[in-house]
């Protein structure tokens, strides 16, 4: 199978810069925001735009994890058992939640955080900020904040690395076509 870098450290580093500006641009600034970053690779993500968010807000946004294993549709169409890890999320009630994840592809996985995140509490509103937007939607969800769209094949999967989680920063497109991704 051949797998293609599609983008490195500097191209991800300058999005998640850019994703910080836009997420409190959009919230008016960073009072009142609290940033969900649904487990493994989004949490690493909310963690970088909370960083950027201090940087240059001089305020701390609350940061937690979201682990959506139970809430999935897919539970009990699984062949290997979910590895469950606790999520750890600051007080949401009245606040606007910024989910956050590494690709948006079919929208199932944002569909069981929204579900997860409810069982902490009644936020005033939910946004969505992915790294990287695939398309192929099944369910009518539409992120906020994109770091960059990646049109791909359904052959084709996207592949985000991070430094945290995998040791390295970067996104590899694989499948058949990725030579022409």
């Amino acid at each position: 199978m051949t797998e293609t870098l599609h983008l490195g450290p500097d191209e991800i580093g300058r999005m998640i810069r850019r994703l910080a500006h836009e997420i409190v641009e959009n919230n008016r600034g960073a009072e009142g925001l609290v940033l969900a970053g649904m487990l493994a690779r989004g949490y690493p993500l909310a963690a970088r735009l909370e960083a950027e968010i201090a940087r240059f807000e001089s305020m701390d946004v609350p940061t937690g994890s979201l682990d959506i294993g139970l809430y999935r549709d897919d539970v009990t169409r699984r062949s290997t058992p979910i590895s469950l890890r606790p999520s750890q999320m600051p007080d949401i009630d009245g606040a606007t939640v910024v989910l956050v994840d590494d690709v948006l592809f079919t929208g199932r996985s944002v569909r069981a955080a929204l579900d997860a995140l409810l069982d902490f509490g009644r936020p005033a509103r939910v946004r969505l900020a992915v790294l990287i937007d695939r398309g192929h939607r099944e369910l009518p969800i539409r992120p906020d904040f994109v770091g960059k769209n990646i049109p791909t094949a359904l052959v084709q999967s996207v592949d985000v690395r991070l430094l945290e989680t995998d040791g390295e920063d970067g996104v590899y497109v694989s499948g058949e076509e990725a030579a022409h991704a």
